[in-house]
């Protein structure tokens, strides 16, 4: 897989491709991660890529001219564009699902007040992380591409994966390693039966009355 991601702070992403995991994908060429200075692509000779609102209103907005040429530079046959705003579609697990088996996301990190509404015309969709705001597109960005790239085949084993929580609706079960007892605190018996039956079953009585506490709606998906 292949990702661009689109950014006016290239510098927020060095942490992110040189570290654990994601560091380790890309040396094994399972995804090619490239960041990308809006800047560059700016036609004005101090490499401006925002200005007022028409209408009035308090803010800079996001010049349609750099993120177009961007994408009409970036994108291929197989390209998907996405945009990160508050606006989108909530993201989930499933969506990460469904964006893992992609060939190549182009990411458009949003700033400022806004964007030129005339980029949302060159997206295929755009993506919330939740309903709240933040002061750019660059974390969700990070968000949504480790939850992808986690899911691309060789990047972590398959069964840490599919046992995570949102899968089939229902949030993971607790786990526990040594030691034993902790400030009083010890693990529950039958994950040292080595009754492997009786270890599943309160596995998925722990994940239902988890879910049921904290996110009963999910429940209601299954």
């Amino acid at each position: 897989m292949r990702i661009d991601i689109l950014t006016l702070f290239p510098s927020m992403f060095y942490g992110f491709i040189n570290e654990s995991i994601i560091k380790r994908a890309i040396e094994l060429k399972k995804v090619d991660i490239n960041i990308h200075n809006i800047r560059d692509y700016s036609k004005d000779p101090h490499k401006k890529v925002d200005d007022y609102g028409f209408g009035g209103g308090k803010g800079m907005v996001l010049m349609p001219q750099p993120i177009f040429d961007a994408v009409d530079d970036l994108r291929k046959e197989n390209s998907k564009v996405i945009l990160m705003t508050p606006q989108g579609e909530k993201y989930t697990q499933e969506k990460a699902y469904e964006l893992s088996k992609e060939k190549h996301l182009i990411i458009i990190c949003g700033h400022y007040e806004g964007f030129d509404e005339r980029i949302r015309s060159i997206v295929d969709m755009e993506i919330s992380i939740g309903d709240f705001v933040l002061t750019g597109g660059e974390i969700p960005s990070m968000a949504i591409s480790d939850s992808i790239i986690r899911l691309i085949d060789g990047v972590i084993e398959e069964e840490s994966h599919i046992k995570d929580s949102f899968n089939n609706n229902l949030l993971d079960y607790p786990v526990y390693t040594h030691p034993y007892e902790f400030r009083g605190m010890k693990v529950p018996d039958v994950l040292l039966s080595g009754h492997h039956a009786n270890i599943d079953k309160w596995r998925l009585e722990q994940q239902l009355k988890r879910t049921k506490e904290r996110r009963p709606d999910l429940l209601e998906k299954r």
